[in-house]
């Protein structure tokens, strides 16, 4: 009977060993970055997988470098990623940069102001989809100054994907 006691003992154990390693593998945090968070792609072809490794079938192919995507999970290597459609994939972390850019989400031609307000002067128009270089999101307003080749100005973060509404850059 306490032969029978003690395996029960050493099994219920390794049960209860087993469980903290397993909780180990499927952390989100594996990087030490928060998540979520933006990035942006880092070559003009990646290829999104259905899973976390390179065996896994390519959902998508992602064409615009510089684009930004949303971490919203971390394994190993691999980053799942959200874009600005909504559309998760996993990307090896290699060809990711923390580069934070911004791509126009509204339809049509948006203006880029001359200072971070709706009635100052308007330097250029951007159409809808085009990526630009985050400078900076000051906490006091709603726009990030972001720069186009050789053109910066202010535009309102509701126009952006690649920054979150409450987020400040310097």
């Amino acid at each position: 009977m306490s032969k029978l006691l003690l395996k029960i003992s050493c099994l219920l154990l390794t049960l209860v060993i087993a469980v903290p390693a397993q909780a180990q593998v499927i952390d989100d945090s594996e990087s030490g970055s928060n998540l979520p968070r933006f990035v942006s792609l880092r070559s003009d072809h990646i290829n999104g997988r259905s899973g976390p490794g390179s065996r896994y079938p390519i959902e998508w192919v992602y064409l615009q470098k510089g684009a930004p995507v949303e971490i919203v999970a971390e394994f190993e290597l691999w980053r799942k990623v959200k874009d600005w459609q909504g559309s998760e994939s996993w990307i090896h972390k290699s060809m990711l940069s923390g580069k934070r850019m911004a791509k126009v989400i509204t339809p049509g031609e948006n203006n880029l102001y001359a200072k971070p307000d709706y009635k100052s002067e308007i330097v250029a128009r951007v159409e809808d989809e085009v990526v630009g270089e985050i400078v900076k999101c000051p906490a006091e307003h709603g726009f990030c100054l972001l720069k186009f080749g050789n053109v910066s100005g202010w535009l309102s973060k509701n126009n952006l994907y690649g920054v979150y509404k409450e987020e400040v850059i310097d």
